[in-house]
């Protein structure tokens, strides 16, 4: 029976079989939503961020304390987490899609008839750069907000926010700029059975992903402790 063109093209980007050769093809960048288990490395993420990543991430260079607080407070069943795992099974990308109801946010409840409105702000550790994580982390949390009746995403961030801005020009996303600030918005279309199929599928395959690396590092963890091996160093533990 032959595979449907939908799980082919998934299973080939997940192979990485992108249609480049070479230098010129990017690794597969694969988004998996996060969990209660993930926060420990949420925190190690946000943690590694330098100073000016941080500006741009939270609008100010928020101290550590103040970052871990922010971490601790998520709330998974509200909110959507998601992130990008590296082949060393380090979380280099965060995106953070905020639910409130449109009462409590008047200004960005005025282009929208739906009961809620999101909000997306993400991060990526400087190791990522370049290969499009940020993009893929937006891409999906649109879907998710498209397949659960929410069809205006947000973003707020600093003007000289570089990234944030290709990621909203990319999009198509209106853009207001005020103060040094930018705020900008999606309009995004009604869910139908592709575009649910299509997260689900890409949601499993992340999953898939994130075991293979899981239990990848828990074994090599095992390796370190036989007698006879020399440790890892410390930036190289999970």
């Amino acid at each position: 029976m032959a595979i449907p063109k939908l799980f082919q093209d998934a299973f080939r980007r997940w192979l990485g079989r992108s249609g480049r050769a070479g230098a010129d093809a990017r690794p597969t960048v694969l988004v998996k939503q996060l969990h209660e288990r993930d926060r420990r490395r949420m925190l190690r993420h946000f943690l590694a961020l330098e100073k000016s990543d941080r500006l741009l991430r939270f609008g100010s260079a928020l101290p550590d304390e103040l970052v871990t607080q922010y971490v601790q407070k998520m709330d998974f069943s509200r909110d959507m987490i998601l992130g990008v795992y590296s082949s060393g099974f380090k979380l280099v990308g965060v995106g953070h899609l905020a639910f409130a109801p449109k009462e409590k946010t008047p200004v960005k409840s005025a282009v929208t008839d739906k009961e809620q409105v999101a909000e997306f702000g993400v991060s990526v550790a400087r190791s990522a750069r370049g290969m499009g994580v940020g993009s893929k982390l937006f891409e999906r949390a649109a879907m998710h907000c498209r397949n659960n009746d929410v069809d205006t995403l947000y973003m707020h961030c600093l003007s000289s926010n570089k990234t944030m801005m290709h990621i909203a020009k990319k999009a198509g996303m209106e853009i207001q700029r005020e103060y040094g600030e930018a705020d900008a918005y999606l309009k995004l279309l009604p869910p139908n059975p592709g575009s649910m199929l299509q997260e689900a599928v890409q949601e499993q395959f992340a999953m898939f992903d994130y075991t293979l690396k899981a239990n990848a590092r828990a074994a090599s963890k095992l390796l370190q402790r036989l007698p006879g091996r020399k440790k890892a160093a410390p930036s190289e533990q999970g």
